[in-house]
């Protein structure tokens, strides 16, 4: 697209543009401050009366260019990382932004020059708490939009002033990279140029109380090894090799074939090896012991690597310490090919109180309740999830279903199921609230347990789920159309501590415990 004929000088460096229109002060304090709702209706290329401005915000640059058909022109200073000038145009040409940093020059594509890159279904999905792969629409994803390679950054903080991306390579300051707010959803979004697999980076919220902090992304798929706390942005390449074992598995009911379990906790079962080592010996060991089935004891992300993984962080990224989400899914595949099937230990009862993780995302309960008497968990110093919010619900939902249909896990064990069912568990009178019809059953609990089991049978068949509910709690495998919490297998617990006790006593003692 041609410039229009201007009598700008030909000096040696790019001739600088035209000055732009001031922005308005309060969208430049909000701006800067992160603050903002709609960064993308202040930066980027608008048509002014006098042309196409541009503005860009990159506070650690020396000097900005706006480039375009192979002619690059200075953009004047605003101060306080503001780049802005006006270019004699009729309509928005197709540039780039040729940035002047201390170690040199940058040619870069403007992240304020795109449409969302989140369709409104989705939003509508999200809004509605329906969106069963709602992996595909909140996190980090890796994409070409709009013929450019990159990765659309979107996170639900509906209670947030504003929300940045921050990363590696901006040392964690979120100031160039202010995301837009998608309106009613609570869905914030930002697609990043050139940004690709393996940045660490984080969400930087701006709370409606003016405070600022980072938080690892709650749809992250992969996340630093502890105790770094970033995100990393990833996106999988692994070819399945289980054709024949997924073609079998809801052939035949989990209750009508061999079912035995060998409890497996991945990084103290041989400690040292990854999950492509672990891969070379635990399917020919399980095989060995005539077990049918394995069950990872938590292998979602947690922070604390001296616990068995029941406080997770990261529900969508697979735990870090033994390698990535590939290698993980190179674990599930040998033992499937194998002959073995994977449970995996799912905790969706509560979730550590860590700053930079899922307690009062966005400077609010969100993930939680906002009632204390219904948030603490009393026995494990943990907030409980607000089952009775449909995007918690959702987050929750999604999850068991990724799990199942991203790493081909063949059942889900739901710790902690008890907990979950009673508003009373663990706690003495005056520490919780009934239902409304004043009882203690919590029923936005069992409403999620209904909605998850049916959504899971349903999504991927010959999937078992199996309940760890130690209470006389009705119906917990009885189906959901029939009022039941539709699980398909329980725990007897009874049993199992019965057993453990009896065998704990020595051989010549257990007939006076029989």
């Amino acid at each position: 697209m041609a410039l229009r004929d201007t009598s700008l000088p030909e000096p040696s460096g790019p001739a600088a543009c035209a000055a732009a229109p001031p922005l308005d002060p309060d969208d430049r304090l909000r701006l800067l401050s992160g603050a903002h709702h709609d960064p993308h209706g202040l930066l980027g290329a608008h048509p002014v009366p006098d042309g196409i401005a541009f503005r860009t915000l990159r506070p650690f640059a020396r000097a900005v260019s706006v480039v375009v058909d192979g002619e690059a022109r200075r953009l004047v200073s605003e101060e306080d990382g503001l780049f802005a000038g006006v270019l004699p145009l009729d309509a928005i040409p197709a540039y780039t932004l040729l940035v002047s940093y201390a170690d040199g020059e940058h040619e870069v594509d403007d992240p304020y020059r795109f449409l969302p890159a989140l369709g409104e279904l989705d939003l509508h999905l999200v809004r509605e708490g329906r969106h069963e792969q709602l992996w595909k629409a909140l996190g980090a994803e890796p994409m070409t939009h709009q013929g450019v390679t990159g990765t659309r950054f979107t996170v639900w903080a509906p209670n947030a002033r504003g929300v940045r991306v921050a990363t590696d390579f901006t040392h964690w300051d979120g100031t160039a990279f202010p995301m837009r707010s998608l309106g009613a959803s609570g869905v914030w979004e930002l697609f990043l140029p050139g940004v690709g697999e393996g940045t660490r980076y984080k969400f930087e919220i701006h709370s409606r109380h003016g405070h600022r902090f980072l938080k690892a992304d709650p749809m992250a798929r992969y996340a630093e090894i502890p105790p770094d706390t970033a995100s990393v942005v990833h996106a999988s390449h692994y070819a399945w090799g289980d054709a024949e074992w997924m073609a079998r598995r809801g052939e035949v009911p989990v209750h009508e074939a061999p079912f035995s379990v060998y409890e497996v906790h991945l990084p103290s079962w041989r400690p040292g090896l990854t999950y492509r080592e672990l891969a070379e010996v635990l399917p020919a060991y399980v095989n060995d012991l005539g077990f049918t089935h394995v069950e990872f004891m938590p292998a979602a992300h947690h922070p604390f690597s001296g616990s068995w993984g029941y406080q997770i962080t990261g529900f969508y990224a697979a735990m870090s310490r033994l390698g990535t989400p590939d290698d993980f899914k190179y674990l599930i595949d040998a033992l499937h090919r194998a002959g073995i099937g994977v449970i995996m230990d799912w905790v969706p009862a509560h979730f550590p109180k860590d700053d930079w993780a899922l307690a009062r995302f966005d400077g609010e309960p969100l993930y939680e309740p906002g009632d204390e008497r219904r948030a603490e968990h009393p026995d494990w110093g943990t907030y409980e999830f607000d089952f009775g919010r449909v995007e918690v619900r959702n987050f929750l939902v999604a999850n068991a279903v990724y799990w199942c249909e991203e790493f081909h896990i063949d059942g889900l064990r739901v710790d902690a199921v008890a907990s979950m069912l009673y508003l009373d568990y663990s706690r003495d009178s005056g520490q919780w609230t009934p239902n409304v019809y004043g009882g203690r059953e919590d029923l936005d609990a069992v409403a999620f347990l209904r909605e998850m089991n049916a959504t899971v049978y349903r999504r991927a068949p010959g999937v078992v789920t199996i309940a760890e509910e130690s209470t006389a709690w009705d119906g917990v495998t009885r189906p959901t159309d029939s009022g039941g919490l539709g699980f398909g297998l329980k725990w007897n617990m009874g049993w199992m501590h019965d057993s453990l006790g009896y065998m704990a006593h020595e051989p010549v003692h257990r007939k006076y415990h029989h």
